[in-house]
């Protein structure tokens, strides 16, 4: 083959091949970034603006879940992973944040082993987004009770009969679990083919199994972030050293802040 030949293939190749990205359509914004910076100076307490955006995201509705974060956590092996759990609330003065879930779960293992996580809250529609780092621990026991009862008694009863994250052999094998764990409890009948109307205010009896309930993530680094126009947005960093008080939780000196380039 000559080299002529050559040049017309690689040619071909790089015409057959170039329309499939198009620069543009990574860098095109869909919305107007509204101009919105963070104060000058810095606020004092981050946690408190962090709860305030949050309140403002459940104000405007605007997304089916505006409490959804992203949780990281490290295993022993020294992987980490990430998925998405529902922020409860970002409890102030003291600056945690609870969320909840089964702890023989992955990441309630994890927890176990090292009880440090990251979390993000990402608001696109706000054009806002904020990071915590900090030391986790497992709610107190009349906390995670307190707010068990007050979900749903399905998802009462699915917290009995999921083994959250453990392996199922089908997703019938689960719903009858499911129906088990109804059963167990003399509920309504619970699943896919229970009655459309699913009687969420029903007053059925569940308690709360030993293995599930909340937890505290003591935020020691919080970052908040406020999209601007061209990639230049503002961003500051937080940090505080927490000290173990006598009731389980942290106590947090003042704030030092740290605005960031982008």
């Amino acid at each position: 083959m000559d080299s002529g030949t050559t040049y017309d293939v690689r040619a071909r190749w790089r015409e057959a091949h170039t329309h499939v990205i198009v620069s543009t359509d990574y860098h095109h914004s869909m919305t107007k970034v509204p101009f919105q910076t963070l104060p000058s100076p810095l606020p004092d307490e981050p946690m408190a603006v962090a709860a305030a955006w949050l309140a403002e995201a459940w104000a405007l509705k605007a997304q089916p879940n505006p409490n959804a974060m992203t949780l990281a956590t490290v295993g022993a092996d020294g992987r980490p992973s990430a998925r998405i759990v529902l922020c409860k609330d970002i409890v102030l003065p003291d600056g945690f944040v609870r969320f909840v879930s089964n702890y023989e779960s992955k990441k309630g293992v994890e927890l176990a082993h090292e009880p440090r996580a990251a979390i993000v809250l990402h608001w696109d529609h706000l054009h806002r987004q904020v990071r915590i780092e900090g030391h986790v621990t497992r709610s107190p026991e009349t906390e995670s009770e307190e707010y068990f009862q007050t979900r749903p008694w399905q998802s009462r009863v699915g917290a009995w009969a999921s083994s959250q994250s453990r392996p199922v052999d089908s997703r019938d094998q689960l719903i009858e679990q499911l129906r088990a764990a109804g059963r167990r409890f003399e509920t309504p009948p619970v699943g896919p083919d229970a009655p459309d109307d699913e009687r969420r205010d029903l007053i059925v009896h569940v308690p709360r199994p030993s293995n599930w309930g909340g937890y505290r993530l003591w935020a020691d680094a919080i970052e908040l972030w406020v999209e601007g126009e061209y990639r230049i947005h503002d961003r500051a960093r937080f940090e505080r050293v927490l000290t173990p008080d006598l009731n389980g939780g942290f106590k947090g000196t003042a704030w030092q802040a740290t605005r960031l380039q982008p």
